[in-house]
């Protein structure tokens, strides 16, 4: 529940220190920074849980599945909370309950995707390691959303 707050506030929190630094980011200037973000987030884990070079492989291969899975399914999510947005008054009801059915079921459907992975990760962890990432990639996405707001705070101090 928290890490669905957690990773979707990371995602909006982080895109407009995107935009500010590249105007108008295309699919490659996203591409890579996204790229960036997740080796960034495979070093971070790979440190805080004490991967083996082995275990790496097989975890980062099993892992961004994972995220690629709960990415998708986010989009998803977003796109049909942004089309019903977008028709403002003109959204009927029934699009209205959809679109907040969407919302409501989408930490459910993202746990249904870690209850998956978790036999695989539990193959590849140690005991130690797997009870240790749940509280690891929380610390990342405070880590990366606290630096989201100090680059904000110090945008709006260059701007005065």
């Amino acid at each position: 529940m928290k890490k669905l707050i957690i990773t979707l506030l990371m995602v909006v929190a982080m895109m407009p220190a995107m935009w500010a630094q590249q105007k108008h980011p295309g699919g490659a200037e996203r591409a890579a920074w996204m790229k960036e973000m997740v080796q960034y987030k495979h070093e971070y884990l790979t440190k805080e849980l004490g991967l083996s070079a082995e275990q790496q492989k097989q975890f980062f291969a099993v892992y961004d599945a994972m995220d690629a899975e709960q990415r998708k399914l986010g989009e998803e999510m977003r796109r049909m909370v942004e089309e019903v947005s977008k028709k403002g008054d003109k959204a009927t009801d029934l699009e209205l309950t959809k679109a907040a059915e969407a919302q409501f079921e989408m930490r459910g459907r993202e746990n249904a995707i870690e209850m998956r992975y978790f036999p695989k990760f539990k193959a590849i962890l140690t005991p130690a390691q797997l009870f240790k990432l749940k509280k690891t990639e929380m610390k990342f996405n405070r880590m990366i959303i606290k630096e989201h707001q100090n680059r904000r705070k110090a945008s709006k101090k260059a701007k005065r």
